[in-house]
């Protein structure tokens, strides 16, 4: 596979053998951002579990101090006595049964984070072949199904993220934008790491950290010691 200049010049300045501090990784990672568009900062979080085991599960959600600095569009449902707090808030779409038509109907899917109020998950129930593969279903560990949907409307806007394992047992986040600079990316990667060992399955075995990875969007993966986190 052959790769372009810019990333070429970045594994010049990347020890792809190093375990690198995380301070020193994520800066790392924003320097190498070079394209023209202003790059996301992804980690890469492998864990030494089991995600076919219902007890070795990894999922929840945190607010980053400093957001994703993406704009996130919120759907709600909810009953019309939260339609008016709900649009305070921040949604950008509040409704009911109209929105689960307009998404089945029209393959509507302008949005980025869907919030329901428990007595509405009857009806948005309906809609988990299509927001379920997309990661987009409303889930109370990620605190997107509550009963305060104008709550969670906020944190959503604030830059609350959830993280979960995928198939290979690896956690994908974005920790911000590399115009952010090393002291805001690395209070958000420090609290996004420090979301994800606290979550650790009574049930894991053996080393739960196997391995962080820093990377921009279109940059190198910058290895980052585990060593402090002692799991």
């Amino acid at each position: 596979m052959k790769h372009g200049k810019k990333y070429v010049d970045a594994l010049k300045v990347v020890d792809k053998a190093k375990l690198y501090d995380s301070n020193e990784a994520v800066e790392l990672a924003s320097q190498n951002a070079k394209a023209k568009f202003d790059e996301t900062i992804e980690v890469h979080i492998r864990l030494g579990v089991d995600s076919r085991h219902a007890d070795q599960q990894v999922r929840g959600a945190v607010v980053l101090p400093h957001g994703t600095g993406k704009t996130v569009r919120a759907l709600v449902f909810c009953k019309e006595d939260k339609y008016e707090a709900a649009k305070a808030a921040g949604a950008d779409y509040v409704g009911g049964i109209e929105f689960v038509d307009k998404i089945m109907k029209e393959n509507w899917l302008d949005f980025d984070v869907v919030i329901a109020s428990p007595d509405m998950m009857g009806v948005v129930g309906r809609l988990g072949k299509i927001l379920g593969p997309r990661g987009l279903m409303p889930n109370p560990k990620a605190g997107t199904v509550s009963p305060d949907v104008a709550k969670a409307v906020a944190e959503a806007k604030a830059g609350k993220i959830e993280y979960r394992l995928d198939k290979t047992n690896i956690i994908h986040c974005p920790i911000g934008k590399a115009s952010f600079g090393t002291e805001k990316l690395s209070e958000n990667f420090n609290t996004l790491v420090d979301a994800v060992v606290k979550a650790k399955p009574a049930a894991a075995k053996g080393q739960y950290l196997k391995s962080i990875v820093v990377s921009s969007t279109m940059g190198v993966g910058i290895k980052v010691s585990t060593a402090k986190y002692g799991v």
